[in-house]
């Protein structure tokens, strides 16, 4: 009896392990006051749409594709570099949107602005991810923000808290055989990403 009462605990830490939760607020007010800021809850069903006219990130894989997989990400999670790593192989059927946010910390809004403005943003996420992964914190980044990359990150961490997400990576999807959309805090792998967007075997 004891230790299935240890065991319900340590699962549920286990569970925590796949995503990263907010520790701060690390996107300053870019001249904007908190109060002005939308804390309007987005509907499942109007997730897309939003995401699609307010968020701001990059694409990556099947660019031309008009269905867009949105996965809200901070620079600074390594959960967020695990799924770039297992979204590589469904690039060739999949158009990912990468929007950052700005949750673990000061590193964070730096980091994405700078991978957002990158002449190459898709090379330079690799390459930031790698970094994170191998344990050296990732891309060099100036803290000093243009106003409007700034802003960017601010709404798309707004766009996070609205649609009810406390960790990321958050994924937002049409899913491919009901047509449903579909959201998910946490990585996956490959498979898993690939089933639950509802591709099959990758």
């Amino acid at each position: 009896m004891k230790l299935r009462h240890l065991a319900l605990p340590l699962l549920a830490s286990l569970a925590l392990l796949s995503a990263c939760s907010k520790e701060d607020t690390s996107v300053p007010a870019a001249g904007t006051p908190a109060a002005t800021a939308n804390t309007t809850p987005i509907e499942a069903a109007q997730a897309m749409d939003v995401l699609a006219t307010q968020g701001k990130g990059f694409a990556a894989g099947k660019i031309l594709s008009a269905n867009a997989v949105y996965v809200l990400f901070d620079p600074q999670c390594p959960h967020c570099a695990r799924l770039w790593e297992a979204s590589m192989p469904l690039h060739a059927s999949v158009k990912f949107v990468w929007l950052p946010v700005a949750i673990m910390n000061a590193k964070s809004a730096p980091q994405g602005a700078a991978i957002m403005t990158a002449t190459n943003p898709v090379q330079a996420m690799a390459a930031h991810e790698t970094s994170l992964l191998a344990g050296t914190g990732g891309t060099a980044a100036s803290a000093s923000i243009a106003p409007d990359v700034l802003a960017a990150i601010k709404t798309n961490t707004e766009l996070l808290e609205r649609l009810g997400a406390t960790s990321v990576p958050y994924i937002v999807a049409r899913h491919q055989r009901s047509g449903q959309v579909v959201m998910q805090a946490g990585a996956n792998d490959t498979q898993s990403l690939a089933n639950f967007l509802g591709l099959g075997q990758p």
